[in-house]
């Protein structure tokens, strides 16, 4: 099934006075650097420190009461994780999620606090999508996608809704959206709003370099698996291909793919971290650092989706130093 409009409103419903409705934040150093208005969505203000909190509260909270018994099941290199473990502990029902044993520590340890289970896996030689099912079927559980679950995407739709109404509230249009993707939900979500809100805003996928499964589904019109040659600094980004549902909301409704490198995403973290005073991790960053390696905006508006701050203490130390 595919989501509509209707359903991010409803999923909107459901969130108030559970989600956060994050700001829209400006930086004179940002407008200069680009040569234009940035207006940035800083979801890592969110409850669990991304906006994956919002797909998956609007998930759990639509359980039966069997299901919350049995409990859920989902895979997650850490943001989608801490958002179901978030939400399990809201609506009352037991949590697992299955991790990629490189998995940033704070991450794991967020979930875990969050009172769920973790399974770990080695990412380039096992599939989580086959364990957790593995472990879905033994539990009686329902198993929770990351990306690729119409409400999920419903979920993660009212970041866009959201900002939509901010930049109306201002009298201003944004020329461009710029909003980091791994499977493309939050994407998908974010097209939905903008289509009905704001239909002439043009919208932009932002990938790690080596994981530009988008722009080559973009270009092949169906979904493309992409093979990386080298991990990215980007773990929230890794998916190797769009998902299914969120390619065939997307692949009509994109105006293209950007990308950028460990060192440039690095570089828009410590740009935000300076002028914006805003922690992000680096696939929450990628956004700003694909709009910082291509200005100018010539006079335009752009809104850039700053979708995590789930950062380690080391790599938030190289970013600084870079």
């Amino acid at each position: 099934m595919t989501p509509r409009f209707e359903d991010i409103l409803d999923a909107a419903s459901r969130l108030e006075g559970h989600a956060v409705q994050t700001p829209l934040l400006r930086s004179n150093a940002l407008d200069e650097a680009v040569g234009g208005r940035v207006f940035v969505k800083a979801e890592a203000l969110q409850r669990t420190g991304s906006f994956k909190f919002r797909g998956a509260y609007n998930r759990l909270s639509r359980l039966s009461a069997g299901e919350r018994r049995r409990g859920v099941v989902a895979f997650s290199s850490g943001n989608h994780a801490q958002g179901i473990a978030a939400a399990a502990k809201m609506v009352g029902c037991p949590a697992l999620i299955v991790m990629p044993s490189d998995a940033p520590r704070i991450k794991v340890e967020a979930t875990l606090g969050f009172g769920a289970e973790v399974v770990t896996y080695d990412r380039y030689t096992e599939s989580r999508e086959v364990i957790a099912e593995r472990i879905a079927r033994e539990r009686g559980a329902v198993v929770v996608p990351a990306f690729d679950d119409p409400l999920v995407i419903a979920g993660q739709g009212t970041v866009g809704l959201e900002a939509a109404r901010q930049l109306q509230a201002l009298g201003v249009q944004a020329d461009r959206l710029l909003c980091p993707a791994s499977g493309g939900g939050l994407m998908a979500g974010i097209a939905l709003s903008f289509e009905r809100l704001s239909p002439a805003t043009r919208l932009y996928v932002v990938e790690p370099q080596g994981y530009e499964d988008h722009a080559a589904s973009l270009a092949a019109r169906r979904p493309t698996r992409v093979t990386a040659v080298a991990p990215s600094l980007c773990d929230a980004l890794m998916a190797p291909e769009p998902g299914a549902i969120t390619f065939a909301v997307n692949g009509p409704r994109l105006a293209g793919a950007l990308a950028a490198s460990d060192a440039q995403v690095l570089a828009a973290m410590a740009f935000a971290f300076r002028h914006l005073k805003l922690v992000l991790e680096p696939g929450g960053a990628v956004a700003l650092a694909a709009l910082l390696k291509d200005p100018p905006l010539e006079g335009g508006v752009a809104l850039v989706i700053a979708s995590g701050g789930n950062v380690d203490a080391a790599t938030y130390v190289r970013a600084l130093g870079s």
